[in-house]
């Protein structure tokens, strides 16, 4: 297949296009875009700034990927976006390039989607496997790990962490880290219970969905707290690599600020 670009598409000519591409109509991409075999941009998209994207991405129309971060310290310094393969971004999705407080890339992984009117902002690092449904904000900073669900409307404080395998409901507001393997939400977000459709359907062992059961009565219900929850799993034999995963979440969310693990509290 011969790359195809629609008549009425803007593409700079130093923009770095596989010979494997689509491009539809009224789409315009920039000096800085790389894009890589397979990948079809259907119509009206924007790719701007310094974008990177991998083998067989699928943009519909009006996603826009690139845009300088909406951070008013942002000095219009060299930052991009890096998105790997078989990435679905449906309608109206944004991605932000980053600002220049880490290490200037907002990153996405491999086989997400991205349902229509997704917001992913600037500095954000996602991870692979993720599903963001329509109208989901993600603040600045934030971090999303693999297999993660995020229904619809939902919005992520900035430097939230969301663990893997957790699930977040439609129209929760994520003030704090996310634990993983939970069904979390509310407003504020609190974990309900293990998100044990995700974990059978990933072929989690049945002693590791007993384990973080009981993980989680111990944390979340009884609220014996972090040490004596440790000490009764061991004592059960329930530290699975699973619990350990989630107690090493939980520790480092407790050193955060807000209840945010990267956010690092300041010296008094």
């Amino acid at each position: 297949m011969a790359t195809s670009i629609a008549t009425n598409a803007w593409v700079d000519p130093r923009a770095e296009i596989d010979h494997e591409v689509e491009i539809g109509p009224f789409c315009v991409i920039g000096p800085g875009v790389k894009i890589g075999r397979g990948t079809q941009l259907l119509n009206n998209v924007t790719l701007m700034g310094n974008v990177t994207l991998g083998r067989d991405n699928l943009l519909y129309p009006n996603v826009v990927v690139g845009a300088e971060p909406q951070d008013i310290s942002y000095q219009g310094g060299e930052t991009s976006v890096e998105i790997g393969d078989a990435n679905t971004l449906r309608e109206g999705v944004t991605v932000n390039r980053a600002s220049e407080k880490e290490d200037g890339v907002t990153r996405m992984g491999d086989r997400n989607l991205l349902m229509a009117n997704a917001h992913v902002a600037h500095d954000c690092q996602l991870g692979s496997h993720i599903v963001i449904a329509n109208g989901s904000l993600l603040a600045g900073h934030v971090h999303i790990q693999n297999h993660a669900s995020i229904s619809g409307g939902c919005a992520i404080h900035h430097f939230v962490t969301v663990g893997c395998y957790c699930f977040l409901g439609g129209l929760s507001k994520a003030l704090h880290d996310v634990p993983p393997y939970m069904l979390v939400e509310g407003i504020a977000a609190k974990p309900r219970c293990i998100n044990i459709v995700a974990l059978k359907r990933s072929n989690f062992s049945t002693q590791a969905i007993d384990s973080l059961a009981a993980a989680h009565r111990l944390l979340y219900r009884t609220k014996v707290g972090l040490i004596h929850a440790r000490e009764i799993l061991q004592s059960k034999d329930q530290l699975t690599d699973e619990v350990e995963n989630l107690l090493s979440f939980v520790e480092g969310q407790q050193e955060g600020k807000h209840g945010r693990g990267r956010e690092v509290r300041k010296a008094a």
